[in-house]
């Protein structure tokens, strides 16, 4: 739960980020727009060295537009999805990442009572276990997704945040890389995540998700941990259907949607594990549900004919990193992959 040349007519600005509106073709150049924002930054207070270098020289990036159009979570089956990121090296290497950093997750996961295989699951899916943090410049594609008017005003903020972040010397100007979005370091954190939720676990007085291992595992536990994730339950689990399932799915519907990220309007409404039990749904190994008194919710991403699973609250957690049900069940399973 993995963080878009300089513009000086309307025709221009269209080519360059791949938009066609006419209220984009009415947008205003992008150097007016940077000035604008430099004049802005120094209102909030921002060091003027960081401003004169960090937005200085810079030019849109078009394929930041083209990326945030076009997100994997919501484009693809979750079938295909989950396929590509839970290969074979995915789930081999963190074994040996596992066994590598196991004094370290198993310190940090007491620390923040978060089970070390999901800082692993996260650490490995947004990153491939800090192999590709992207190599993009945060403050280029901030910069171009604040000037694109469909997530402008979110945008903006980030770009302000990530220039706080240069000016706490967290990390150099030319080493703040990322992904299309933003996202930074090892845990993939936007700018302002980094900035409620980034540690410095190792006491160096830096808090460093690029290169140090403490710091990034711990501010993923951390983010989890803020967010209500418990140590004492899993995500949910793969369960199987009973074939008279599409005649009761319709009664199990939620009453209203699930408050919070949009991904839950799929689920089906909070019952008890008796209850689905009833029902026929079952492990896969067939059997019966664990008895204990929790509630889940059930979804079935790909329709009733695909996979299904039942979903308990820590999914709610996983949701707030990246609010997509393909990305949340496959942490899920990819840390289910990592159990001892």
């Amino acid at each position: 739960m993995k963080f878009l040349k300089r513009v000086t007519t309307s025709v221009m600005a269209i080519s360059l980020c791949g938009l066609t509106s006419m209220a984009q073709a009415e947008q205003q150049p992008f150097e007016q727009w940077l000035e604008e924002l430099r004049v802005e930054a120094r209102e909030k207070g921002i060091d003027e060295t960081v401003i004169s270098t960090a937005l200085t020289g810079i030019t849109p990036y078009p394929k930041a537009i083209k990326n945030d159009r076009a997100q994997p979570e919501f484009k693809r089956t979750f079938v295909n999805y989950s396929k590509k990121r839970l290969s074979d090296w995915r789930v081999n290497t963190g074994l040996k990442m596992q066994k590598q950093h196991a004094e370290l997750l198993e310190k940090v996961g007491k620390a923040y009572g978060v089970q070390p295989r999901f800082i692993l699951s996260f650490w490995g899916l947004e990153t491939n276990y800090g192999n590709y943090m992207g190599k993009n410049d945060v403050i280029r594609s901030l910069a171009t997704l604040a000037y694109d008017k469909r997530r402008a005003s979110y945008f903006r903020k980030e770009l302000f945040n990530a220039l706080r972040i240069l000016e706490q010397g967290h990390i150099k100007l030319e080493d703040m890389k990322g992904s299309w979005s933003g996202a930074m370091g090892q845990g993939q954190f936007m700018p302002s995540s980094f900035l409620r939720f980034a540690q410095d676990f190792d006491g160096d007085g830096k808090k460093d998700i690029w290169n140090n291992h403490a710091d990034v595992f711990a501010s993923i536990a951390f983010y989890l941990k803020h967010f209500g994730w418990s140590d004492q339950q899993t995500w949910g689990r793969q369960v199987t259907l009973p074939d008279n399932a599409s005649s009761w799915l319709a009664q199990v519907k939620a009453d209203k949607p699930e408050k919070g990220c949009r991904a839950l309007r799929s689920h089906t409404a909070k019952l008890p594990l008796s209850k689905w039990n009833e029902l026929g749904i079952r492990r896969l190994n067939t059997q019966e549900l664990p008895q204990v008194n929790m509630t889940a919710t059930l979804i079935t991403p790909d329709g009733v004919n695909g996979p299904a699973f039942l979903t308990y609250n820590n999914y709610r957690t996983i949701l707030r990193y990246n609010c997509a049900n393909s990305y949340a069940i496959t942490i899920g399973l990819l840390a289910d992959k990592f159990k001892s």
